[in-house]
């Protein structure tokens, strides 16, 4: 579903040429979830933004479902850590602005913006606006707002990372189950090495640069590692496997200068 082959981001900075990424290589099949961990500055922000069409390479090529990513598309949404939701709009405006936009029947951005407003359990907020909303709530809208679009892959940028630990821990309980009901390509960037392991398929681990051994090496951001998360759900972060998992992945980490949340 995702192909990134060779992809590399450079930036102009007022010292000179910044590379964010380098050389990144990566593919995810469809119904996977990815989540891309790393220190800030390993290009894990960059990478998801190529994705979803809002950055261009510099070198290299992105597909998704075998099209080139030329630009943003119906069939990617992008979830924030800060929302993005339209405050002038309700949730169910929010919800229904991408099939409106898209000049879908007005029958039919009702009954979807319905079903949505059900899946995530918002019905009784319909009618409110993203100030009345928790932080939790908001999100919900945000992650609605991209399937009502009809998105196949959703692309995750620290969604969780501004909320509280219980809402965090309730959303992402929703977060799986909705992924397991709709069967969604799922690519979710995190600080966090157990929310990694918790959710994901997959846990594919960045570096901002060359380890100390290797001092030579190219600068950029770039993938060192991608770990299988062979343990069933749900998962119990405190089963001796689980943090097993996550020493090792710290330790993978650290040795990379990352620092994570554990």
């Amino acid at each position: 579903m995702i192909r990134v082959a060779g992809v590399t981001k450079r930036f102009a900075g007022p010292a000179g040429e910044i590379v964010a990424l380098r050389e990144a290589a990566l593919d995810v099949t469809e119904g996977q979830f990815v989540c891309l961990i790393g220190a800030s500055g390993c290009g894990k922000s960059t990478l998801l933004r190529i994705v979803a069409g809002f950055e261009a390479p510099s070198e290299g090529a992105v597909t998704v479902g075998g099209r080139a990513v030329e630009g943003p598309g119906p069939d990617r949404g992008m979830v924030f850590q800060d929302y993005g939701l339209f405050p002038w709009l309700s949730v169910r405006g929010n919800i229904g602005f991408g099939p409106a936009a898209r000049g879908r029947p007005r029958a039919e951005v009702v009954e979807t913006v319905d079903r949505y407003l059900d899946i995530v359990g918002l019905r009784r907020f319909a009618d409110a606006f993203p100030h009345q909303l928790s932080g939790g709530m908001k999100q919900r809208v945000a992650i609605a707002r991209v399937l009502a679009n009809d998105a196949r892959v959703v692309l995750m940028d620290e969604p969780f990372g501004a909320l509280d630990a219980m809402t965090r821990e309730r959303l992402q309980d929703e977060l799986l189950e909705l992924w397991q009901r709709t069967g969604l390509t799922v690519l979710f960037v995190t600080h966090s090495i157990e929310e990694a392991i918790f959710l994901a398929d997959r846990v594919v681990v960045m570096s901002p640069g060359p380890p100390a051994m290797m001092p030579d090496a190219k600068t950029g951001g770039r993938i060192v590692a991608d770990i299988p998360v062979l343990l069933d759900r749900p998962r119990d972060v405190s089963s001796p496997p689980f943090n097993e998992l996550r020493r090792a992945l710290g330790s993978m980490l650290h040795s990379h200068h990352g620092k994570v949340s554990a």
